[in-house]
């Protein structure tokens, strides 16, 4: 065996004990049961809550916190000052506020606002002393959480359904739905390697710990029921649940028992209407039970066949994103009808229509949040631009076409839509949207780095755009860097290594690092840490000794590894591969069928780089930077050199 193959061998070994050894990190576990007894006349609820509390983690704590998101609802919360004074912003002639909370909450009367009040709060049978920080309460405990123990804390608690605003509440004036039930219950705080995250709930996001819950809820017996979890008394309440029956089950007592429960979830959500129509399909094969869940309108007749849609769609797609993404692994899902748009939780989504878009993205947050819980509030980029990546390969399996196709055809009927062109020309075959909307965040001048806080972005129009639109591109452009083969097993790696275990962004970039052979902790820093941007020119070109010298100029602040495709006049193609020094590595060729050249790798140091090719400069036709534009090059136009000889 000579020393090479040796190298070789050893070098796999390595490789494979890195990327298939499983992460240890400690994390906190809960075990909800809660009862819930609901007064629908006076939109009030009281609740008995038994959270065992297991504390993994190496530290003594000698207080907890609860999330009492309901607070939120009240005039000169947080939630509404926050969102009037983005109101006073104007982006594109618009008020920067989120139009569904504008400055409603100020004006909530009484009966309409939302609050939840902690009657008792006992920890292993003891009371303990409790303060309210508005949406956060703060438990400071008589006697200390001790490391590797469990104990249980019992409360008793009252709230107030606000009118529905933001994500939860009643009476929803656009759906019609009557109770979205979201952010509902007095929720623990995650406690991670980092410490507590009492985030106060300013308009987003979510971070919790994953558990087991036992729900009840008591609520008057002509209201139908979706949620979280699976209903374990549905021999009791009908309604499709049992299989046999279509139409609730009598009852002699004027309230039903709704019994759910969700295990290895991190959060429990439902939803209730006395006009609740119920949709059940069965996969085949794994048995994943789909149900959908939506509001009756007798004169809207397209409604049914709408939502029956759904159903049919989700069943198409569910083995596409098992295959690309890893297996769902709970029982059920359901698409309920409800909230302000669309929102994800365990094993369910509040969505406020049918459509498709909505339901495949809210449905891919199963995977990002929902098992892979990174905290929103300080990654809402792997969350949310994750789950608009993925979301986006999930709508071009159903629908059989790439998002591109899309704008092509806008541009059939305008073909002298000359910006519509332009757009046309700087966009790749995926993701499409994501790039528009980061060259327009870019040329706004209002772009922050992806590390920023959720809730610290000084406009919602920057949060929106940088989360969903670069996140996705973070993605999509991987795939550029290391390859599209080492980008989607780098997903299934994420999936498999890290569910259910809080990852962070590093923890991601590790296993692509590891997958690929690549680093990648520069594309890490440029990417998120900053607000730098890609900005790559062909400068000149010159034939010298039969050799054909082509210079690039790197104008952006951000180094990035370059393809340089060539198109010659005999109708030849070769594409030139130049590594960038900061990634110790090269990308395997995406397209064997196309002859590939690597050359000396470019230090990020040096604006400029010089190509030879072994051809005359009057074989040339076109010279392009990244003819698949998955590099978020922000000016274009320079990446392309059409020699007319």
């Amino acid at each position: 065996m000579d020393v090479k193959t040796t190298f070789l061998i050893i070098e796999l070994f390595l490789f494979s004990h890195v990327s298939f050894a499983q992460p240890e990190r400690w994390q906190q576990s809960v075990k909800y049961t809660m009862t819930i007894d609901f007064d629908v006349k006076a939109n009030h609820f009281t609740g008995k809550q038994k959270l065992e509390y297991t504390n993994n983690s190496p530290d003594k704590l000698d207080k907890v916190f609860y999330h009492l998101y309901f607070n939120a609802f009240q005039p000169n919360s947080s939630m509404d000052v926050r969102s009037r004074e983005l109101g006073k912003l104007s982006i594109n002639g618009l008020p920067d506020w989120d139009g569904r909370v504008r400055d409603r909450i100020l004006n909530l009367k009484e009966n309409e606002i939302g609050y939840q009040k902690i009657i008792s709060l006992k920890m292993n049978g003891i009371p303990q002393p409790f303060k309210y920080h508005e949406t956060i309460l703060e438990v400071d405990l008589i006697k200390p959480l001790l490391p590797k123990s469990k104990n249980v804390f019992d409360m008793e608690f009252e709230a107030q359904v606000p009118l529905q605003v933001r994500r939860t509440g009643r009476d929803n004036p656009i759906t019609g739905v009557q109770y979205s039930m979201s952010q509902w219950y007095p929720k623990i705080c995650e406690y991670d390697y980092e410490g507590w995250h009492p985030t106060p709930y300013v308009s987003r996001e979510f971070y919790g710990v994953w558990g087991d819950y036992d729900v009840t809820i008591n609520i008057d017996k002509g209201y139908k029921l979706g949620g979280t979890g699976v209903l374990v008394n549905a021999n009791d309440i009908g309604w499709g649940y049992d299989t046999s029956s279509l139409s609730l089950k009598p009852t002699s007592f004027e309230k039903r028992s709704w019994h759910f429960i969700g295990n290895n979830v991190h959060d429990f959500m439902w939803a209730a209407d006395t006009n609740y129509r119920h949709l059940v399909y069965k996969m085949p094969g794994n048995g994943t039970i789909l149900h959908v869940i939506y509001k009756y309108k007798p004169h809207e007749p397209f409604n049914d066949t709408s939502w029956a849609k759904v159903a049919e769609a989700a069943a198409k797609v569910l083995p596409f994103m098992e295959k690309k993404f890893g297996k769902y692994p709970y029982p059920q899902y359901s698409f309920i009808q409800g909230g302000d748009g669309g929102m994800e939780y365990p094993m369910a989504t509040l969505i406020s229509g049918p459509s498709l878009g909505t339901v495949f993205h809210e449905w891919m947050h199963s995977w990002y949040q929902m098992m892979l819980g990174t905290n929103e509030s300080m990654y809402a980029w792997m969350d949310e631009g994750f789950t608009t990546y993925a979301a986006d390969l999930v709508s071009e399996f159903y629908n059989q076409r790439t998002s591109l196709q899309d704008y092509r055809d806008a541009l059939k009927k305008t073909p002298d839509n000359a910006n519509l062109k332009d757009m046309i020309s700087s966009l790749p075959e995926r993701n499409c949207n994501s790039y528009v909307g980061y060259y327009s965040l870019v040329k706004s001048g209002l772009e922050e780095p992806l590390t920023t806080h959720a809730d610290h972005f000084n406009t919602n129009y920057a949060y929106g755009l940088t989360s969903y639109s670069k996140g996705a591109i973070f993605l999509e452009q991987l795939g550029y860097i290391i390859g599209i083969g080492n980008r989607d097993k780098t997903m299934l790696e994420y999936y498999r290594l890290w569910r259910y275990k809080h990852p962070n962004s590093n923890d991601f970039i590790r296993i692509a690092e590891n997958v690929s052979g690549i680093k990648l902790d520069w594309y890490m820093e440029y990417w998120c840490n900053t607000i730098k941007t890609i900005n790559y020119t062909i400068d000149s070109l010159w034939e010298d000794s039969g050799l054909t010298k082509i210079r690039l100029k790197r104008i952006g602040q951000i180094p990035m590894p370059i393809d340089l495709d060539l198109t010659f006049k005999n109708g030849t193609r070769e594409l030139h591969y130049i590594p960038l020094n900061l990634m110790f590595g090269e990308k395997p060729n995406d397209d064997p069928a196309l002859k590939r050249e690597i050359h000396e790798e470019w230090r990020w140091t040096h604006p400029y780089y010089v190509v030879e090719i072994k051809h005359r400069l009057s074989d040339f036709k076109v010279v392009e930077i990244d003819p698949s534009k998955r590099m978020a090059d922000i000016d274009r136009k320079n990446n392309l050199l059409e020699l007319n000889w």
